[in-house]
């Protein structure tokens, strides 16, 4: 089997990694010649991965038609808001009746589009049935580490989800397919919004209870969002809901939480972000995620309060003193 990944962040090349390490033949997509010959002469990506060995099946390649054409699947994982430029180049190569995997989370600014409407309204209607997406609690290093992971694979076509269940699936990577595609990329892209208001609050020096606080509502917020949107409210339960927003709220490796913890401490969000080398993708969600919180009518309190923090350079302390000074209200999702 012949699998073509296209982005060489951290989890491209983990997802990479974790096929390549299954026997299959895959080819990552790069835009950097240096990185190409890194992975194809070492075997290391030095930029994110640069301590971890990629198993000898793993290449890399600056031809993006190269890792596109003649495969038997193709994996998507570039950051969000670059999908519908290079959806744009390969929409018309990619290998009719094919499995297609996303595992991009965010929502598009200015159209305010799920990863999934993005496929949808770029590719041909023949493509939408072999359309899915990857989604749950799988930090990059630990899956190149065979650390045991389970995900969310959710498509529309039950064929579709099942194959890639089943070609993803592995003795250290489980998978759990849905139909539940909303809920899966609603999940997915908000759990990176309250990643960084949890970070926030670890660089202010607040405890534990306050991170459980920060969960349990984001949580909700979540889930009113996913369901006005649509979405199975089991599925916020899942992988994909609780499992990502508990990884990504306190685990070390979280960029997001990152972004967040740093300015706890107060730095300028500008330095930070210039300082990283990969995306935190919640810090462009937070835009699209409170635009269309406005737009459909939905409360999220903290989405809101990290948008003023984030955009309209808001101090954390008063981010928190205002969260924790609102009206008092019913437990649940109203």
């Amino acid at each position: 089997m012949k699998i073509g990944v296209i982005g060489s962040g951290s989890f491209g090349t983990a997802l990479g990694s974790l096929l390549a390490d299954k026997g299959y033949d895959v080819v990552l997509w790069t835009r950097s010649q240096e990185l190409a010959l890194s992975i194809n002469k070492e075997h290391r990506n030095f930029r994110h991965l640069k301590d971890l060995i990629l198993p000898d099946k793993l290449t890399a390649s600056t031809d993006l038609e190269s890792v596109v054409v003649g495969k038997d699947m193709i994996v998507s994982a570039p950051p969000s808001h670059a999908l519908s430029e290079i959806i744009h180049k390969i929409k018309d190569i990619i290998p009719p009746k094919i499995p297609i995997v996303s595992a991009s989370k965010g929502i598009e600014n200015d159209s305010l589009r799920l990863v999934s409407e993005i496929f949808e309204s770029e590719l041909p209607g023949s493509f939408h049935s072999q359309l899915s997406y990857l989604s749950g609690p799988s930090f990059a290093k630990e899956i190149v580490s065979k650390v045991p992971t389970i995900v969310s694979i959710a498509s529309k076509n039950e064929a579709t989800a099942r194959r890639v269940q089943e070609i993803f699936s592995f003795t250290y990577f489980r998978t759990y397919w849905t139909p539940d595609v909303v809920g899966v990329e609603v999940g997915g892209a908000l759990k990176n919004v309250i990643a960084i208001a949890a970070g926030v609050a670890d660089g202010l020096g607040f405890g534990q209870n306050t991170r459980a606080a920060l969960i349990t509502r984001g949580l909700t917020e979540i889930s009113r969002m996913g369901l006005k949107m649509g979405a199975d409210p089991m599925t916020f339960l899942g992988p994909s809901g609780m499992g990502d927003l508990v990884l990504t709220c306190c685990g070390e490796a979280s960029r997001n939480r990152t972004v967040g913890f740093r300015l706890g401490k107060g730095e300028k969000l500008a330095a930070i972000l210039e300082s990283m080398n990969e995306v935190a993708e919640g810090v462009k969600t937070t835009k699209s995620a409170k635009e269309l919180a406005d737009k459909l009518g939905v409360e999220m309190a903290i989405t809101q309060e990290v948008y003023k923090m984030l955009y309209e350079d808001k101090d954390p302390r008063m981010v928190v003193k205002d969260l924790m000074s609102r009206d008092l209200k019913r437990e649940g999702v109203h």
